[in-house]
């Protein structure tokens, strides 16, 4: 029988748009980039078994071949897509619909509605363990609401990010560090 493992879903488009256009209202400087590296070695200490990153890419002209290479050297399968529609999530979808019939736990990395049904139908198999990856203000409501998912924030759980984000977010009282506003 083979070894279970985690797939680890990355939505390319939506999780790298979020800490440009949604955090620092710039293009992010290198250090304001996750470490993908990183998200993946925390996957796999989290779940205690090997992980298989996807990283979802949509292509609109010539592949970004260094990018690519990146990915490649860090251990994802990178899944450069082309065609009509959104297809990082229609890609996202049928993956996590396929997932369904396999023995494997999943990590969704994005912030997007879309795969609220998906994320249902993982989380409704007792023995799978759901987490869904990224920064909870911008996390859609419908993903929030899906029962048995665990959440990690990409910043202050994962630790994907070299230098802190400029984030704005509800904090709970018992993680308030007043050092972090004077």
């Amino acid at each position: 029988m083979a070894e279970r493992s985690t797939y680890l879903l990355v939505d390319g488009e939506n999780i790298d748009a979020t800490p440009g256009v949604s955090v620092l209202g710039r293009r992010p400087e290198p250090q304001e980039r996750p470490r993908w590296n990183t998200l993946l070695d925390y996957t796999e200490a989290a779940g205690g078994q090997p992980v298989k990153g996807l990283f979802f890419l949509a292509v609109a002209g010539e592949l970004p071949a260094s990018f690519v290479r990146a990915l490649l050297a860090m251990g994802y399968r990178p899944v450069p897509l082309r065609g009509e529609g959104k297809v990082v999530d229609i890609a996202i979808q049928r993956t996590a619909e396929a997932l369904i019939e396999r023995d494997a736990d999943v990590m969704l990395v994005s912030h997007d509605n879309d795969f609220t049904p998906q994320m249902e139908a993982l989380a409704r198999d007792d023995d799978r363990r759901v987490g869904i990856v990224g920064f909870s203000e911008f996390m859609a409501t419908g993903l929030k609401q899906v029962p048995g998912v665990e959440f990690f924030d990409l910043e202050y759980d994962v630790s994907a990010f070299k230098s802190r984000l400029p984030r704005v977010r509800v904090i709970e009282i018992d993680d308030f560090d007043p050092l972090e506003f004077i």
